[in-house]
């Protein structure tokens, strides 16, 4: 490691804590609908979306209303995604004739834009047209992103309401389609809008040109010795999808090296911008939690338990690639630190980023559930390729998802209430709310669901022969890759270990099953535990209440963490990176 490396993800975090305060803020006066400074603008079109949808926004939902509202959103916004991919060759936009998508592969990327995945077996610049990147594409980044902070609402409200409230009716949860439409108009589409302008500014494309050809400077030849003279360069309307896929931990790319890409990351300061907005959002959901509940002191906690995790990962990585690759320093390879030499393990790495914004990129991206790149991970050493892995066995609940990362952190939290209750003899309770056998069986049931279904699919996929087929790395590195597959599709991260060919019907099928099971399978338990809890009146706080917000709670819920992904993923860890680690 070098100090400057150092330097930089020291800015990086401090930049995003003080950014957390304010946008915060901002999301809850929002969610309590509070008067902010761009109501104005918006308040006209908001009211205008209510008239024309036939949305009444004082009517409350309780949780079974809100989750089927939800389901049916997505469901309809998963049927448009994929027409849009088997009749693009049809469609306007298409300057370069994109030929429908196949099923299986349009039914993959459907599900995997709906859940807010972005999951890609494909190439985005040889395989989808201009309207559908834009139609299908970006607007799932949008509602998706907003749906995941909509669920996260709707529980923060069953923390603070009492039967006696939620406009009389016992165990309502707000409004999904109020919270769908505020998220949309007031947060993602605003600081989407700066951000494209920002990256629009570094260089990023955004056009509705064909793609273009280059004469090369230097001319080559091909695999078969026939001369090369020039290159097709893919363009597109690409800034508007990348801002928002950062900032709603989408992470789908618009080329297929995603954001490894010069035409989506073209700069040091671009790439500042876009790591900065895969964790803005749920960082500062921590502290809008904190305001809705009374209770800033609560948000900072969840907060800080987060950064410690993520910071401890980010050095764990930076730490592994900065070190090399043994093999390559046993062959002669120079991996040192010099002027003129980035140093350590540079395989998949862009030199204009090197080491340290590799190694955060890749560990804020799989905190949350963004999956974006700007290296490739399936380059990165064992243990360097372990963390990403770690952290998304995590559950992506260090940050994680919008809205998802932080509800799914919550059940964490309940769960270490409920064990540090046990422990002293007391009722737990959590914010005045007391946690029962109900709240207990939904929240063991959120923590096992995305184990058992990666853990599952993992092993169909190497005891089946579609499975093996495009695994195209032996051993335990082979293995790594199709774990990581299913890891990333079972938590709704969708990065992937690039040395699995998994656009194959076997693939796109299972990952798909994945996606909407790690979605929807933890989405509606996670409203019925709010529903549970909006019934329940608030217990006031006595001296034998367990405070949430202590060092040392911050610490027990830090170790609850690892220990339920520990306990689930060890075993696997162990057939993969840490056995090829060992084998270097």
């Amino acid at each position: 490691m070098t100090l400057n490396g150092i330097l930089q993800i020291a800015v990086y975090l401090a930049i995003l804590i003080l950014l957390a305060r304010p946008l915060g803020a901002f999301m809850a006066r929002v969610y309590n609908g509070e008067r902010t400074f761009l109501d104005w603008l918006l308040g006209p079109v908001e009211r205008l979306i209510y008239r024309l949808a036939g949305v009444d926004p004082a009517q409350e939902m309780n949780w079974k209303t809100y989750a089927v509202a939800m389901q049916i959103f997505n469901l309809l916004g998963l049927v448009v995604v994929y027409a849009l991919q088997r009749l693009q060759q049809v469609l306007p936009l298409n300057p370069q004739g994109m030929a429908a998508v196949s099923p299986d592969s349009s039914f993959n990327t459907a599900v995997s834009f709906a859940t807010n995945t972005n999951w890609q077996g494909y190439g985005g610049e040889m395989t989808m047209s201009y309207l559908t990147q834009m139609l299908a594409l970006t607007v799932q980044n949008f509602v998706s992103a907003a749906t995941g902070m909509a669920i996260l609402v709707a529980f923060i409200r069953a923390l603070i309401r009492s039967p006696q409230t939620s406009s009389g009716k016992a165990g309502g949860l707000g409004n999904f389609w109020v919270d769908l439409t505020r998220t949309t108009l007031y947060i993602l589409l605003p600081l989407a809008l700066i951000l494209s302008l920002a990256l629009v500014s570094q260089g990023v494309v955004q056009t509705f040109s064909p793609y273009q050809t280059a004469n090369l400077l230097q001319p080559t030849v091909d695999g078969s010795g026939n001369p090369v003279t020039s290159q097709l360069l893919a363009l597109g309307p690409a800034a508007s999808q990348i801002a928002i896929k950062q900032l709603g931990t989408n992470g789908g790319g618009f080329f297929n090296a995603n954001s490894a890409h010069p035409f989506e990351n073209p700069t040091p300061f671009s790439n500042l911008l876009e790591m900065l907005s895969i964790l803005l959002i749920p960082a500062a959901l921590c502290y809008t939690f904190g305001k809705m509940v009374g209770d800033t002191r609560q948000g900072w906690a969840l907060l800080a338990a987060m950064t410690i995790l993520l910071a401890v990962f980010i050095f764990g990585t930076y730490i592994a690639e900065a070190a090399g690759n043994p093999r390559l320093a046993a062959l002669g390879a120079d991996q040192q630190t010099t002027s003129l030499n980035p140093g350590g393990n540079m395989e998949g790495k862009e030199v204009r980023f090197g080491v340290p914004n590799s190694a955060l990129w890749a560990t804020a991206t799989t905190a949350a559930s963004n999956g974006s790149v700007n290296a490739m991970h399936d380059s990165f050493t064992p243990l360097g390729g372990l963390i990403p892995l770690v952290m998304m066995h995590f559950g992506e609940v260090i940050f994680g998802g919008v809205g998802s990362g932080l509800y799914g952190m919550l059940i964490f939290v309940i769960v270490a209430v409920f064990v540090a209750g046990l422990m002293v003899g007391r009722t737990p309770e959590y914010l005045g709310k007391k946690i029962e056998a109900y709240e207990m069986k939904m929240a063991s049931l959120l923590i096992l669901i995305m184990p058992l279904t990666v853990l599952f699919l993992t092993a169909l996929a190497v005891i089946t022969t579609p499975g093996k087929a495009t695994v195209y790395n032996p051993g335990p590195h082979g293995f790594s890759e199709i774990l990581y597959a299913f890891t990333s599709q079972g938590n709704n991260n969708g990065s992937a270990f690039a040395g699995l060919s998994a656009n194959t019907p076997f693939y796109n099928l299972t990952g798909g099953i994945a996606m909407l099971i790690s979605r929807y399978w933890l989405a509606v338990p996670t409203l019925a535990l709010a529903g549970s809890l909006a019934r329940k009146k608030k217990v006031p706080a006595s001296a034998g209440t367990l405070p949430t917000h202590t060092p040392l709670f911050i610490a027990w819920l830090i170790a609850i963490v690892l220990i339920v992904a520990a306990l689930n993923f060890i075993p696997a860890l162990a057939l993969g990176p840490i056995v090829e680690h060992l084998m270097l």
